[in-house]
């Protein structure tokens, strides 16, 4: 190898052992990172921000003529936030590249380094000084829940023109809200061109101990706290209807679908037949559990309203109580009524027709449709008939001030004592910002959604309406539970034989 080759060879491999020993490993693969907008969600003590200025320096000091802007909301928090840490990043990570620092009693904010690179500092209050800056090459904006949307597309206005190198806007926050729009803008839509990435403390192994001690500390005595700089996750202003905690710890298992897509059928224009599932992992049906033969299920249903919401189908295996799978669409993906009949339709189809209780409320058209369709398994509603005085019975669910508080309280008990059973992120999302109101009356928080919730509760109703055992086999008899298996696994030879005599063959 020639002399020149060895010593790149060589500084690049010094280069990168000096980037991992002062690099969270979490974050070291972020560092090459090329998406437009690089979204950095965490708790406190993750690092989150400590890796955004290394990545500047890195960039300003390996690509000249940078001109790098950092911001937050207000300008003044600039300067012992931002400014400092850069600045000392930047005199410890290459002190021989930094040009200028303006000295702590200069009303300037600004790093020059000498090979022509700039990180420029001001707040989204400072007009004025956002306006004189041009030719920005790259943009951090530290705690950005602090941030509006319209304050954002602005700054992300000002990132273009033509550059050698690549344009990416950093964003680093704390979770503090469910409801806020980075959440919606980052997390809940697919967009090719963003990059999310979540940490917390626990990801930090340069964290101080006490440190540490301080933010596991909110564990017993602030749980928004805990929940928002301790596990960095989407924090609930308001008093939950819900278990918080069980809720919670039911997000942090992140579990996720066995398959992802909608239902594809053969439609006539009076029934439909050929029912297959189309994997699609941007479509609308999340499947959690596959059905087994003889095996019985249950699901809700809520429509979307005049628009604003969504149209929402719940399926629970209905001998366990298990979430196994959900269907949500709304007006805005292409979905209406007549649609979502049909979707609903092969969902309780493909789950061995299972019992569908659909809110009619505030349209009876899906219910309906699924009855013009020749679905045959219906929740009941018991009615009196103000005519003659007699009790009608009727399809669908409706909700009423009696029936709401009802099935609302039958899954809260369930949430307070079997969380493990609801799986589903957005329904879990959902259970979180149903709250209490200043009137102790519950719904859903602010502008937060509340159809998963309200179908979730019609289905765990409906349950009683639908068989809890499986169906009998072709021999007859019922398969056998897993208690059965587990009592003949552990029954003597002779008990075996009574076993099969009583029970049958498990086939």
């Amino acid at each position: 190898m020639a002399k020149s080759n060895l010593d790149t060879a060589v500084s690049a491999a010094l280069w990168w052992r000096g980037v991992k020993s002062r690099t969270v490993p979490a974050f070291l693969p972020l560092l090459f990172d090329e998406h437009r907008h690089l979204v950095l969600k965490g708790g406190g003590g993750s690092g989150k921000s400590i890796f955004a200025g290394q990545k500047i320096i890195e960039r300003c000091v390996s690509e000249p003529g940078h001109r790098f802007l950092v911001s937050r909301k207000v300008a003044r928090t600039l300067r012992q936030s931002c400014f400092h840490q850069l600045s000392q990043q930047a005199r410890e990570m290459y002190p021989d590249e930094v040009e200028v620092i303006p000295r702590g009693n200069s009303s300037e904010m600004y790093i020059r380094f000498r090979n022509g690179s700039e990180i420029l500092f001001a707040g989204l209050d400072d007009v004025e000084k956002l306006k004189s800056i041009h030719d920005i090459t790259g943009i951090w904006i530290e705690e950005a829940s602090e941030v509006a949307e319209g304050d954002f597309d602005q700054l992300d206005i000002r990132l273009r023109g033509a550059t050698k190198y690549y344009k990416q806007i950093i964003i680093s926050f704390n979770p503090i809200s469910i409801n806020h729009w980075l959440k919606k803008r980052f997390f809940d839509r697919e967009d090719k061109r963003v990059r999310v990435h979540e940490s917390t403390y626990r990801d930090n192994p340069f964290l101080p101990e006490e440190d540490r001690l301080t933010l596991e500390a909110y564990k017993e005595t602030n749980p928004y706290y805990y929940t928002v700089y301790a596990l960095g996750m989407w924090g609930v202003v308001g008093k939950t209807f819900f278990h918080a905690q069980n809720v919670q710890e039911q997000l942090e298992k992140r579990i996720l679908p066995v398959r992802v897509g909608r239902f594809a059928y053969d439609y006539d224009g009076l029934a439909i037949s050929n029912i297959r599932f189309v994997d699609d992992d941007t479509s609308f049906v999340r499947i959690y559990q596959e059905p087994s033969p003889g095996r019985p299920f249950v699901c809700g249903g809520d429509t979307a309203g005049e628009g604003s919401d969504s149209f929402v189908g719940q399926c629970l295996d209905n001998v366990t109580g298990q979430q196994a799978a959900i269907l949500r669409s709304c007006y805005e993906d292409g979905m209406d009524e007549g649609l979502y009949a049909k979707q609903l339709y092969c969902l309780g189809q493909y789950y061995n027709e299972a019992l569908l209780a659909v809110e009619t409320n505030f349209s009876t058209h899906p219910q309906k449709e699924l009855e013009r369709l020749g679905y045959k398994n219906f929740y009941v509603r018991e009615r009196a008939d103000t005519y003659s005085g007699r009790t009608a019975k009727s399809f669908g669910f409706q909700t009423t001030s009696r029936t709401r508080p009802m099935v609302l309280g039958e899954l809260q008990r369930l949430v307070r004592e079997q969380p493990e059973l609801i799986v589903d992120q957005t329904t879990l999302d959902e259970l979180l910002t149903f709250t209490f109101d200043e009137k102790m009356h519950a719904a859903a928080e602010g502008d937060a959604h509340d159809d998963c919730v309200m179908a979730l509760a019609i289905a765990y109703h409906a349950r009683t309406q639908q068989r809890n055992y499986d169906a009998p086999n072709a021999n007859g008899r019922k398969p056998w539970t897993k208690g059965m298996w587990e009592d003949y696994r552990n029954a003597s030879a002779r008990e075996k034989e009574q076993l099969l005599a009583e029970w049958g063959d498990p086939a």
